[in-house]
């Protein structure tokens, strides 16, 4: 009668258990020998005697119930057995119906509140202490000595004035040197901006939440559209300023509009498109309009939805004209732009006489040193352009004044 499935696969698990608690290896299919690589002792004794042993004989000698004592003695290690048969944990009650979790944790909390607890063997008194109470070790000796060997000698004058300083100077001077573990939030800030120090706050003194300044928003931004859109391509010179900031729902036709008037335009020096939902598509239509355009000295767009390549355009298309001084595009889609990126602006940036301001984030100093040297050097520059025409025309001015000598 040949072997059930159940039956085979139940003498596959005896032989996987035996075969990790003896340690056994097969040689063949056929034929079995027991190697024991086991301690020769096994809880006090000598196992040598059970070398020869028929492994196959003694496991036909037990019980079910002897073979599942066997089994959560050991945890085979092997992904093809279930887990209910990898483990010890055996459930013998049969599943009252499905799971249902609200109703699982309401009985597991009505257990909890219905369980009386423990009494304690000696009942609690206040202010009575239990046990034996620990006192800590005093510090070795090599500490003592070196505590006293530190001392510091700031001369006569340091001493004095250290001595008759009082605790609102020292705290000042706390925070001058940086040294912020010393002192609370409250008295840094206090010792910062000179504003005296708070009263009641000494060194143990606690910082209290301050209550919040509410400031009012902003008022929404009513620029007319359509009607600045109509000044810059009429050249309006009434419109140095032109503001779109934080409005909503500007549709890229308008945007299109806007940017295919700009380099006609001779008056507009100041563009801010702050936080409008400016896209890349539009951002290259302002790209190709500031090559063109010779009086714009500000471009504000930051708070948009403009990618690091086209940003790297927009400050290209600065280098054509060379008018604009500032130019901002930080708060965009992509918070990182990356070391390539960055490279690319820095090298940009370097090739630029005229900008003076770049608001832009920079993660790598190298960049963020670069950008920085440029732009103040730019700015040296035309401090020194500057001085040399008031010296000139102030000379000149002297020199009309001066009457001539025959």
């Amino acid at each position: 009668m040949s072997e059930t499935v159940e039956e085979t696969f139940e003498g596959e698990i005896r032989r996987k258990v035996v075969r990790k608690t003896f340690k056994i290896s097969e040689t063949s299919s056929s034929t079995t020998t027991t190697t024991m690589t086991t301690p020769a002792k096994l809880y006090g004794k000598d196992l040598s005697e059970y070398d020869e042993v028929d492994v196959e004989e003694l496991l036909s000698q037990l019980s079910p119930e002897e073979i599942n004592i066997l089994a959560k003695e050991v945890d085979p290690d092997d992904s093809f057995l279930p887990p209910s048969q990898r483990t010890s944990y055996e459930c013998d009650k049969n599943p009252t119906g499905p799971l249902n979790r609200k109703k699982l944790i309401e009985h597991i909390n009505k257990q909890a509140l219905e369980t009386p607890d423990k009494p304690e063997l000696k009942p609690y008194v206040p202010g009575t202490i239990r046990g034996k109470k620990w006192i800590p070790p005093p510090p070795p000796q090599r500490e003592l000595d070196a505590e006293e060997q530190i001392a510091i000698d700031m001369g006569d004058e340091y001493d004095t004035a250290l001595s008759d300083a009082t605790q609102e100077e020292i705290i000042d001077l706390a925070a001058i040197l940086g040294f912020h573990s010393m002192m609370n939030q409250d008295q840094y800030h206090a010792s910062l901006l000179n504003k005296g120090q708070p009263v009641g706050l000494g060194w143990d003194g606690i910082t209290k939440a301050s209550t919040q300044k509410i400031f009012p928003q902003d008022p929404p931004n009513k620029t007319d559209v359509d009607q600045t859109i109509k000044q810059v391509k009429d050249d309006d010179h009434k419109l140095i300023d032109l503001n779109w900031n934080n409005i909503k729902n500007i549709s890229d036709e308008k945007f299109e509009e806007l940017f295919n008037a700009l380099p006609s335009n001779t008056h507009l020096e100041t563009l801010s498109l702050t936080n409008v939902g400016l896209t890349d598509r539009c951002a290259l239509k302002l790209a190709e309009a500031l090559e063109h355009n010779n009086t714009i000295r500000v471009v504000n767009v930051e708070t948009n939805f403009i990618s690091p390549p086209v940003i790297v355009k927009l400050i290209k298309a600065l280098l054509k004209t060379k008018s604009v001084e500032e130019f901002r595009a930080s708060n965009q889609r992509s918070q990182v732009l990356g070391n390539k990126i960055e490279m690319e602006i820095t090298q940009l940036v370097e090739q630029n006489p005229t900008l003076l301001r770049l608001g832009l984030h920079l993660e790598y100093n190298d960049a963020r040193h670069r950008v920085a040297s440029h732009l103040q050097r730019n700015i040296d520059t035309i401090r020194k352009d500057l001085e040399l025409r008031l010296q000139f025309r102030f000379f000149n001015n002297l020199h009309r004044k001066t009457p001539l000598i025959k």
